[in-house]
């Protein structure tokens, strides 16, 4: 929660200082970034109140905890970014166009502006830093999508959005002053509420998918697979179903085939073993559910997206037949 803690601090500092500045310069663009940064701080309070409400333990009513609990948080601040930002920004840009007002003190509003781009561009290094940790060798473009902590893509989205949105506004008052047509702050204010939109619709995207539930990755399926086909008990995976409960938490649920001798007994402990393997390999799967059944050549459910993973990640072992005695 680091990145978002440095985010909060930083939009309510420059959400106080854009204010101060729009009542002594009257600059719509100037508005519009201080209302983006007002939502963008309600939106990082938003993600803390969800991170806090993903701890509650597991109940009746919610058997698996309440781990998506930061899923839904962060689709509100999706909503958030979309209505509060990028509808008041477009709003009152067109207004700004269509009657424009008079721009003063333009040097406070330059002045305020580079301030807030320091902030913007610390708050950013913090989230670029830890997502760093957990982006491996993808992209960013693959880590906003794949990734499953849904507070980094949103802080990310949200600082990248308010440093060009800064860069909007100081365009569309440089522009009024240099044209003496004030309408150009209007358009700037269009700019960052056009901007707004598209981070919101990603952002909303994306935790939507989430939100839903995602299966885990190839690697961690890969090595789920690994997990169960690797031990001495030569068990075959028919298929695996997946589903992350929250970032810390996944759902592991499979079907695997079994030699037709074997005891209950010898079932037991062989899943049991398994469980404990998968465990290992993946300390995130709280919550394993193994159905064995007995094993047929060509069982294997092919539709099974996790079957193409198992045929490009490991060579498969012959289950063995055992002799009866």
């Amino acid at each position: 929660m680091k990145s978002v803690i440095a985010a909060l601090a930083a939009n309510l500092a420059i959400a106080i200082a854009k204010f101060a500045a729009f009542f002594l310069t009257g600059s719509a663009s100037l508005l519009a970034e201080a209302i983006h940064s007002v939502a963008d701080t309600g939106n990082e309070v938003l993600l803390l109140i969800g991170g806090g409400r993903s701890q509650r333990a597991r109940t009746t009513e919610h058997p698996f905890g309440f781990g998506r609990e930061r899923y839904f948080y962060a689709f509100v601040v999706a909503v958030m970014l979309f209505t509060v930002g990028a509808a008041f920004s477009l709003y009152d840009g067109i207004h700004k166009i269509i009657s424009p007002g008079q721009l003063d003190n333009a040097a406070i509003a330059y002045a305020v502006l580079g301030v807030s781009a320091v902030l913007e561009g610390f708050s950013l290094r913090t989230g670029i830093r830890e997502s760093n940790e957990h982006r491996g060798g993808r992209n960013w473009g693959q880590f906003v999508h794949l990734t499953k902590i849904p507070e980094l893509p949103v802080v990310l989205l949200e600082d990248s959005a308010a440093l060009l949105g800064l860069l909007f506004a100081f365009l569309g008052i440089l522009l009024s002053q240099l044209t003496g047509h004030e309408q150009w702050d209007g358009v700037g204010s269009v700019g960052i509420g056009l901007l707004l939109a598209s981070a919101a619709l990603i952002v909303g995207y994306e935790t939507k998918s989430l939100l839903i539930g995602e299966s885990a990755s190839e690697e961690v399926t890969a090595r789920i697979v690994v997990a169960v086909e690797s031990g001495p008990e030569q068990y075959r995976l028919i298929h695996l179903r997946t589903s992350h409960i929250g970032p810390e938490s996944l759902l592991v649920a499979g079907k695997i085939g079994v030699a037709a001798e074997l005891t209950a007994a010898d079932l037991a402990a062989g899943i049991d073993a398994t469980e404990q393997r998968i465990r290992a390999a993946v300390p995130i799967a709280e919550t394993i559910y193994l159905e064995p059944d007995i094993y047929r050549p060509g069982q294997e459910d092919l539709t099974d997206p996790s079957i193409a993973v198992v045929q490009r990640t490991s060579r498969r072992p012959r289950l063995p037949r055992r002799r009866s005695s």
